[in-house]
């Protein structure tokens, strides 16, 4: 069993104390990390800070730097997806999706390396400044603290990782307990892509003691952090003036309007809602669907969910696998067991063994249930009937999150009413709302969040806009 140890200064370093980390699928460790202290936290920031006050890299060196990952991560694409699949228990195919998309994120990020700029400014026009020119340019905040989150890995390390060195910053990043040995790989990528020593560094063990130390230095100037909404705002209360990037709870809502083809609005939601066991954050999970049609669609979105392949994430057919651990599985069974006391419907699975939870659709809920009103993250969707589409957006609006949603809908006014009105950061039209490609805004409202991921978007957080005068005096 391999011991991997922290990447600290272009340096692996392994400590005293480790943790096991968890085969998904059987349960049973299959690698060893090594437990950072408050120490190892210190001199990760140190590195960090040494080599961003260096300035060790040009934009079309980090541009190169980043292309070159890109080239080392299609090398090593099977690897990678195996080990995701190892640590996170996602289904392969969904893995090797996965690193697919990482190439993107890194290759987009590469591109925006090369795109950093500012804008002229006429302060020319203001009486009194007939002599003077202005501009802006963009600078790098400095070191940024990543917290990375255990349901991508990889995509969601370098939505964070990699933004932040194509505008100039350096990183202590800290991956998710449960799986942290695909960020470790890919870390070993940008040592052997020739990264300048301190530019990236990866510090495991204990999320809160970690995020203690990082919140605790002043020498940390932004925090990228996707997780909870409740660890989120203990970050935003702890870190005081410090610029956030915050990727938070939701409870994804989908709105099906009367006049859609049933069939394959129902094998969307199916394949949407229930895709990594749940475990995403936009994944379905309130489904309003107009009363006149319910009866039809639950029958097909049944009929969907029936035709998913579920077990084996190792086999190349599995659509849905287990739940990253028993406990988030027993915790999801509860929630479903208190809303089956309050009334509500299992219209199909329901069942648990160990970490596996079957797609379970439900229906008769009130929105007062943990099911409906909190993040499940959990193979688990809730049909919910209206029968006046003003008032489902109001419904829809109750919740404390809003992230992504979606509505399927042939009629363009309600399509542009929803997108008026339904507060989420971004609504899909006519697709569920776990629709994402990596180059868009993504980023969500309320309880959601606070502020904006996609590589182009990540770097406007995370570079500062600086503004210079010249006094021209007209004299040769």
């Amino acid at each position: 069993m391999k011991t991997y140890g922290l990447y600290i200064g272009g340096k692996w370093t392994q400590t005293d104390e480790t943790t096991e980390v968890l085969n998904k699928t059987k349960q049973e460790p299959f690698a060893k990390i090594s437990k950072a202290s408050e120490d190892d936290v210190t001199k990760a920031v140190d590195a960090a800070k040494e080599a961003f006050d260096a300035d060790l890299t040009s934009p079309y060196e980090r541009y190169e730097y980043l292309m070159k990952v890109a080239q080392l991560l299609k090398e090593n694409k099977e690897d990678m997806a195996q080990t995701i699949t190892h640590e996170a228990g996602k289904p392969i195919k969904q893995a090797r999706t996965e690193v697919a998309r990482a190439v993107q994120t890194l290759e987009q990020s590469a591109e925006e390396a090369k795109r950093l700029s500012g804008h002229g400014v006429p302060v020319e026009a203001a009486p009194g400044s007939e002599n003077r020119m202005a501009f802006t340019i963009k600078v790098p905040v400095g070191v940024v603290a990543a917290i990375s989150p255990f349901n991508f890995p990889l995509n969601l390390v370098l939505h964070k990782v990699a933004p932040a060195i194509a505008a100039g910053n350096t990183v202590v990043h800290k991956p998710a307990s449960a799986t942290p040995i695909t960020a470790l790989k890919l870390a070993e990528l940008f040592e052997q892509a020739g990264l300048p020593k301190g530019v990236l560094n990866v510090v495991t063990g204990s999320g809160s003691e970690i995020g203690k130390a990082l919140t605790n230095d002043e020498r940390v100037q932004l925090f990228t952090f996707t997780g909870s909404a409740e660890v989120g705002l203990q970050i935003k209360q702890n870190t005081g003036m410090k610029k956030l990037v915050l990727e938070l709870g939701n409870n994804s809502p989908v709105i099906v309007d009367r006049d859609v083809d049933i069939k394959e609005v129902a094998e969307n939601i199916a394949a949407k809602g229930f895709a990594f066991a749940g475990q995403v954050c936009i994944s379905v999970q309130r489904v309003y669907v107009d009363e006149s049609i319910r009866d039809e669609f639950q029958n097909a979105l049944i009929e969907a969910v029936k035709n998913l392949n579920v077990g084996d994430p190792y086999d190349d057919e599995t659509d849905v696998g287990p739940m990253i651990g028993i406990d988030e599985a027993e915790r999801a069974e509860e929630w479903l067991n208190e809303a089956k006391e309050k009334g509500a419907k299992v219209l199909h699975g329901g069942e648990r063994k160990d970490n596996m939870l079957q797609p379970t659709i439900v229906t008769d809920v009130d929105h007062d249930m943990q099911i409906v009103c909190e993040e499940v993250f959990a193979p688990l969707v809730s049909v919910i009937p209206y029968d006046n589409f003003e008032e489902c957006l109001k419904t829809v609006n109750l919740s404390k999150y809003g992230l992504q949603g979606g509505i399927f809908t042939n009629n363009i006014d309600k399509a542009f009413y929803a997108a008026r009105h339904m507060e989420v950061g971004g609504i899909m039209v006519n697709d569920s709302s776990q629709y994402r490609v990596d180059l868009m805004p993504y980023g969500g409202m309320k309880d959601s969040g606070w502020g904006k991921e996609g590589p182009a978007y990540s770097i406007e957080e995370m570079t500062e806009e600086r503004l210079i005068v010249l006094n021209l005096k007209n004299e040769f």
